[in-house]
């Protein structure tokens, strides 16, 4: 493996990671376990339109890095070079 694919993979997990863990931490649109939760963790009458847009920023972001990491080692980890 050279060094692009190494840094590819550590990327991937990070992104993959911190994906799930943004995913887990929006608030639930109905009446569940994940309602409650949500309510827990911070009032919903105190800026929770602007914790939601950081968060959704923050989970596109780290979607992105996804994709673009599992489309450039598509490309690239069988010999290492694109083409």
């Amino acid at each position: 493996m050279n060094p692009l694919n190494i840094i590819l993979t550590v990327l991937l997990f990070l992104s993959g990671f911190l994906t799930v863990i943004l995913v887990l931490m929006h608030s639930g649109k109905g009446t569940g376990v994940s309602d409650m939760i949500a309510s827990s963790l911070y009032n919903s009458g105190t800026g929770s339109g602007v914790l939601e847009k950081n968060l959704n920023r923050l989970t596109v972001i780290t979607t992105t890095v996804f994709i673009v990491c599992v489309v450039v080692m598509a490309l690239t980890f069988p010999t290492g070079t694109m083409g």
